[in-house]
């Protein structure tokens, strides 16, 4: 082999290889809008966290707040309402997970769904899990949770689905207290 034709070998592969390198970067540069287009807004983003001041909330009384474009219930619960959740058998639950975002290997336990020891204050998404309808609270339902007149799902004190067509409790959004009277959401 003369010394022309190892130099064109070398000539071809080094063109082969720009043609290729010059195609991925083509190629990633048009599925990157793609792609980045899918990220959320600068709005979505800004709200992705939020602060609640709870300190006028007493026992017995719930707020709504708006969070991520859905409505999540803050409610600072009785010691009548904490013993009856805690009085649940597991076993009476449709749903035995705690559907908890803080940590979602936990089981329906009451202890497992509410942001302080306590059990005193309960944050959920206030979204029922059956068709996305907004349940009633302040003790509606034979459950005396809440309740979602659209198709009938009981939810007890602690947001657990008892009975009715929804599959899953009420989901527990990632909460925490800031200080004693401010909750933190996201």
């Amino acid at each position: 082999m003369s010394h022309a034709e190892d130099h064109e070998g070398t000539r071809r592969d080094f063109l082969y290889y720009a043609t290729a390198g010059a195609g991925a970067v083509a190629a990633g540069a048009a599925i990157w809008p793609l792609v980045n287009q899918m990220n959320p807004s600068a709005d979505v983003q800004a709200l992705s966290s939020i602060r609640v001041d709870v300190s006028g909330v007493e026992p017995g009384m719930q707020i709504s707040v708006k969070f991520l474009g859905k409505p999540v219930f803050i409610r600072r619960r009785t010691e009548r309402e904490i013993e009856a959740a805690r009085a649940v058998d597991l076993s009476e639950l449709p749903d035995r997970n705690a559907r908890n975002q803080n940590d979602p290997s936990l089981d329906a336990a009451d202890e497992n769904r509410t942001l302080d020891e306590a059990g005193e204050w309960l944050v959920m998404i206030g979204v029922c899990t059956h068709l996305g309808c907004v349940p009633i609270g302040d003790g509606a339902g034979d459950f005396g949770g809440w309740f979602c007149p659209c198709h009938g799902s009981h939810y007890d004190s602690s947001g657990r689905i008892r009975r009715g067509p929804a599959p899953e409790n009420l989901w527990i959004p990632v909460a925490q207290f800031l200080d004693e009277t401010t909750i933190q959401l996201g």
